[in-house]
C-alpha cells in the first residue's frame, strides 16, 4: 500500500512540476524539417525556465544542459553525417518536452543580398515550370522576414519556419538560391538546406557586424551612438550634415527661407505621378513639401509626434527649422518625436525634402494618416494644404543617415543575422551591390568586413564566399566612358582575389539593358553551383577564366587568363569585343583590337601610350569572349607594367 502510495505521489509530483512551468522551446531554426549542417558541430538552442536542467537529443547523439537566468539554453551535438530523418527533443526536469520531426543532416547554403536575391522563382525565367513540378523532399527552404534593430537579437522578430521545396513554397522563394540548392542537390546527392537572408534595395553597410562596422563609419561612429540614446539629438546633428550637402549643391537654405523656392498647391497627399503634372510623370529626383500649423500657446508648450505617413523613398524633415527626421524606405510610416520647446503659438512651418530614385515617389497618403499629435491633447490633421517645389535633376541622392533603414550600420545585420547564431552553413551566397553603385570606392573594404564578421559569428573562420558580380544594366555603350556599374564590379573582383575562400560569379552578360532585376536565374544558381562545387567541395571544376597578369609585347599588350576550360572563344566573330587601352585618363581610353589566342589574349597597340587596360567597363557592356564551359571572362581593370 505504501509503494502505490509513493507512486501515486511520485505521479503527483510529475504532474505538478509541469503545471508549475512553461515547457521548454526549440529555437525556429530546429523546427520541424530542418537541415543542419553535416560534419559540424550541432548549436541547438532554445528557450526554457531558468536554471531548468534539460536534455537534449538527436538521433542517438545527447547533451545535458542547464538553462541560464533569462532562461535561454544551447547545446552543441557532435558532428553528424548526412542523413535522417530524425526527431529533436528537448526534454525539461518536470518531463515536459519540445520536438522537432523530420530533421535532416546535409548542407545548408545561406543566400543573402538585395533584390536580385530577393527574386522569386515566380518572377524568373521558366518560374512557372518549374514551380509546378518542384518536389523535392530532401531540398528544404526558410526565408528570413525583413526587420531592422539598433542592437543585435538573439531571435527573429517575426516566425520562420523551414518547409520541403514543394511548388507552392518554391514559388515564391529566392530563385537564385533555389536553382543554385537544386543544383547541389542533384550533384552532391545528400540534403540541401536553403535559407533565403535577403532585403531589396538594401546597402552593403547595414548587413556588416556591428565590430566590423564600427571602423567603416568614420565620424558616423559617434552620431550612430548618440541616435541609440536620444534620437532627437542625433537627427538634429544629422540635419546639419544634410543641410551642408545641401548648400554645396545649391547654395541655398529653405529651411531657414522656404520663400527661395518657387511653391505650387500639392494637388493630393499621394504620389506625385498621380498629379497630373507634366514635369513629375516619371519623375525620380528630389521635391519639397511645406506646410503650416497653427497652434495656440497652451498647444504649443506640449511635446507633439508629427505623423508623415509612409514616403517613398527618402526624406529629410524640419520643423520650424530644425532638422527633426530622416528616414529611407518604401513601405514604411514617418513618426517624428518633437520635444517640448520647438513648436510655437501661431505659425508652424513644417519642410519636408523629398527624395525618390526609382518608380513611385513622394507621400503615399491616405491624408488622414499625417497630422500632429499633441501630447495629451487632440490630434492636428495636416491632410491638406500642402505646397511643392520642384528641384531640377542631377544632384543626386542625399546623405543617408547611420540609423537609415537600408543604409545604415548594422541595423539589418542585427534583426536577420545575429539571430542566426552559431548555425553551421556550408557556405554563402552572397548577390548585393546595386544601391551601392554610387558609392563603389569603398566596397571591397566593406565585403571583406562584411565576411569576416560573419564568419565569426558562426564560428568558421573558412567559410566560403560566392559573390555575384552586378549584371548589366543601363544606358548602352558608344564609347569608352566612366561607369558606377563597372566600378563597383572591379570592387567585387578585387575583394574576391584577396580572399582564398571567396569566389565571384559573373553575371555582367545574364542581364537586361532595361530591367534592373533580371530573368535567366536558372543559368546564375548553375554559375553558383560551379563555384560553390570548386570552393566549398573541393571539386576540380573552375569557376571561369579571371585575369591573371598583362604584360606588353610588339607594342601591345598580352593578358593572361587563369581558370580557362578549354581555350578562350569569341562568339559571333574572330575579334574580342569591349577591351580598351588607357592611360591614366579616363579621356585617355579608346576601344582595343583584341584577339583571344588559348588562355591568352593579345591586344594590338595604336602607337598611343597606356598604362592599363579595362574589360568590359560599362553599366552595359557587349561582350563575346568564353571558354568551352561556357563562363564569359568577367570585367576587370589591369595595369600594364
Amino acid at each position: 500500500m505504501s509503494a502505490r502510495r509513493a507512486l501515486a505521489g511520485a505521479a503527483l509530483a510529475v504532474l505538478l512540476a509541469s503545471a508549475s512551468g512553461a515547457a521548454p522551446t526549440l529555437d525556429p531554426l530546429f523546427s520541424d524539417h530542418a537541415v543542419l549542417q553535416r560534419d559540424h558541430p550541432l548549436a541547438v538552442r532554445g528557450k526554457a525556465e531558468p536554471d531548468e536542467r534539460l536534455t537534449v537529443r538527436l538521433g542517438s547523439a545527447s547533451r545535458s544542459v542547464t538553462a541560464g537566468k533569462d532562461g535561454a539554453w544551447r547545446a552543441e551535438l557532435p558532428p553528424m553525417a548526412a542523413g535522417g530523418p530524425y526527431t529533436l527533443t528537448v526534454t525539461g526536469s518536470s518531463g515536459s518536452a519540445a520536438t522537432a520531426s523530420d530533421i535532416l543532416v546535409g548542407d545548408v547554403w545561406l543566400c543573402s543580398g538585395q533584390s536580385n536575391m530577393e527574386l522569386a522563382v515566380g518572377q524568373a525565367l521558366n518560374g512557372w515550370n518549374e514551380s509546378q513540378s518542384a518536389d523535392d523532399p530532401e531540398l528544404r527552404l526558410l526565408t528570413v522576414p525583413h526587420r531592422t534593430s539598433l542592437v543585435p537579437l538573439d531571435s527573429f522578430g517575426d516566425p520562420v519556419a523551414w518547409s520541403p521545396a514543394t511548388g507552392d513554397k518554391v514559388r515564391g522563394f529566392s530563385a537564385a538560391c533555389y536553382y543554385m540548392a537544386k543544383q547541389l542537390r542533384a550533384s552532391e546527392k545528400v540534403p540541401v538546406g536553403a535559407i533565403n537572408d535577403s532585403w531589396g534595395g538594401t546597402q552593403i553597410l547595414p548587413w556588416v557586424a556591428p565590430a566590423e562596422a564600427r571602423p567603416l563609419l568614420g565620424r558616423d561612429v559617434g552620431l550612430l551612438d548618440l541616435y541609440k540614446r536620444d534620437p532627437v539629438a542625433a537627427n538634429r546633428r544629422f540635419g546639419a550634415t544634410w543641410q551642408e550637402w545641401w548648400k554645396a549643391k545649391a547654395g541655398t537654405e529653405p529651411w531657414a527661407d522656404p520663400s527661395r523656392l518657387a511653391w505650387k498647391p500639392m494637388p493630393s497627399l499621394s504620389y506625385w505621378e498621380t498629379w497630373g503634372v507634366p514635369e513629375l510623370a516619371n519623375f525620380n529626383g528630389m521635391v519639397w513639401a511645406r506646410k503650416t500649423v497653427t497652434l495656440t500657446a497652451q498647444e504649443a508648450a506640449r511635446a507633439a509626434s508629427l505623423s508623415l505617413g509612409v514616403i517613398d523613398e527618402i526624406d529629410e524633415t524640419w520643423v520650424n527649422g530644425v532638422a527633426v527626421g530622416n528616414s529611407f524606405g518604401w513601405d514604411i510610416p514617418r513618426e517624428y518625436k518633437l520635444p517640448k520647446g520647438l513648436l510655437h503659438a501661431g505659425e508652424n512651418e513644417i519642410l519636408v525634402s523629398l527624395f525618390d530614385a526609382y518608380a513611385w515617389g513622394g507621400f503615399q497618403g491616405p491624408a488622414a494618416a499625417v497630422k500632429l499629435s499633441l501630447e495629451g491633447g487632440a490630434a492636428k490633421p495636416l491632410g491638406e494644404g500642402w505646397l511643392y517645389s520642384i528641384v531640377s535633376a542631377g544632384l543626386g541622392e542625399p546623405p543617408r543617415s547611420p540609423w537609415d533603414t537600408n543604409a545604415g550600420a548594422s541595423l539589418i545585420h542585427n534583426a536577420m543575422i545575429a539571430p542566426l547564431g552559431r548555425f553551421g552553413f556550408r557556405g554563402v551566397a552572397w548577390y548585393q551591390g546595386e544601391s551601392d553603385v554610387s558609392n563603389p570606392a569603398p566596397y571591397a573594404d566593406k565585403l571583406a568586413a562584411l565576411m569576416a564578421g560573419w564568419r565569426r559569428q558562426f564560428g568558421s573562420p573558412g567559410l566560403p564566399f560566392l559573390i555575384v558580380g552586378l549584371a548589366n544594366y543601363g544606358a548602352e555603350q558608344t564609347a569608352p566612358r566612366a561607369s558606377g556599374w563597372a566600378e563597383l564590379r572591379e570592387q567585387q573582383r578585387r575583394a574576391a582575389a584577396r580572399d582564398p575562400r571567396a569566389a565571384l560569379v559573373v553575371a555582367m552578360d545574364l542581364g537586361e539593358r532595361l530591367d534592373i532585376h533580371p530573368a535567366n536565374k536558372p543559368e546564375l544558381g548553375r554559375r553558383l553551383a560551379r563555384a560553390a562545387r570548386a570552393l566549398a567541395y573541393g571539386a576540380s571544376e573552375p569557376v571561369g577564366p579571371e585575369i591573371a597578369d598583362a604584360s606588353r609585347a610588339q607594342g601591345g599588350v598580352v593578358l593572361r587568363f587563369r581558370g580557362v576550360t578549354g581555350g578562350l572563344a569569341t562568339w559571333s566573330g574572330n575579334r574580342a569585343l569591349a577591351f580598351e587601352l588607357c592611360a591614366e585618363t579616363q579621356q585617355s581610353c579608346r576601344f582595343a583590337e583584341a584577339v583571344a589566342e588559348g588562355a591568352t589574349v593579345r591586344i594590338a597597340g595604336d602607337g598611343r601610350p597606356f598604362t592599363r587596360v579595362r574589360y568590359a567597363w560599362a553599366d552595359t557592356p557587349v561582350t563575346n569572349l568564353y571558354d568551352a564551359a561556357p563562363l564569359p571572362v568577367g570585367p576587370f581593370e589591369v595595369a600594364v607594367p
